[in-house]
């Protein structure tokens, strides 16, 4: 495995963002800490993570985690263009 791999995703059933987004949302409406309930599903694949609040537990079983990821990182990496920029 010395070449780089090309890695598709699909969105079906709405976008990784939507679904971040209404999943955060769901998650603060119970009083938990988004960012520590997101990263214990995202490294264990347990959907138990996420509040049933909402349908957020059905919600983020309809994407698959790398998927979510992959948006992560997008967005991370485009936060730190936009300071590069700023800066």
């Amino acid at each position: 495995m010395d070449e780089t791999m090309m890695f598709h995703t699909n969105n079906e059933g709405g976008s990784a963002r939507e679904i971040l987004q209404e999943i955060h949302a769901a998650l603060l409406d119970k009083g938990y800490d988004p960012i520590n309930q997101l990263v214990g599903y995202l490294m264990s694949g347990d959907p138990v993570y996420i509040t049933s609040h909402a349908q957020a537990r059905t919600k983020i079983r309809k994407i698959e985690r790398y998927e979510l990821l992959e948006e992560l990182v997008r967005h991370y990496l485009s936060s730190l263009e936009r300071e590069i920029g700023e800066g």
